[in-house]
């Protein structure tokens, strides 16, 4: 075989080896610069809706559901709790919730809530912030008569047990409510609203 066979079928095969060496080195790094396209696991968690089991909640008990990085209030209210709403509204800034928007079209009423029994509000104070205290038994609170609801140690701003604040409170605005729907009787699905289900 001449020397000119050889080299040409060496060179064939150097090429043939290089190209392939040198797409999959392109595939090697392009899978990785289009997989940064996209985001993250915690990012998509972020946006993403929350269940929650609320099946063993007790009446009148309060548990915190993370949502898109804020607090959520879960609420199961009593019969007397739901009871004592009607009567604080002379007391409120916005007792009938006038402010569609601190919460969705489809939370109407003085419960702020899709059943009466169950409380979904975002914990942060609307004057800075703050995460406001659960403070459900009846009595005196910061010298006034008090119904039970939420109380903002920060600046003192309070709220009644569906998150509507008091009149002369430094916040300006009731406790918003997240969308939510219910999946079943026993779970809720925060972030999302019931005709998205």
């Amino acid at each position: 075989m001449s020397s000119d066979g050889v080299n040409s079928t060496r060179r064939k095969f150097l090429t043939a080896a290089t190209s392939a060496v040198g797409a999959a080195g392109v595939v090697g790094v392009a899978v990785p610069f289009v997989g940064s396209w996209n985001p993250s696991a915690r990012a998509k968690a972020a946006g993403a809706p929350v269940k929650f089991d609320f099946s063993k909640l007790e009446p009148g008990q309060m548990t915190v559901v993370e949502w898109r990085g804020k607090p959520v209030y879960v609420v199961n209210r009593t019969e007397a709790q739901l009871e004592t709403l009607p009567g604080l509204n002379s007391k409120l800034k916005d007792p009938d919730s006038e402010d569609t928007a601190q919460q969705p079209p489809y939370i109407t009423g003085i419960d702020r809530s899709i059943r009466p029994e169950l409380l979904v509000i975002v914990g942060l104070c609307t004057h800075l912030g703050c995460a406001p205290k659960y403070v459900p038994e009846v009595g005196v609170l910061a010298g006034a008569s008090w119904e039970g609801g939420f109380f903002c140690p920060c600046h003192g701003s309070k709220f009644d047990l569906s998150g509507r604040v008091y009149a002369g409170a430094p916040a300006s605005a009731n406790l918003l409510v997240p969308p939510y729907s219910y999946v079943d009787d026993k779970v809720l699905l925060i972030g999302v609203n019931p005709e998205e289900v």
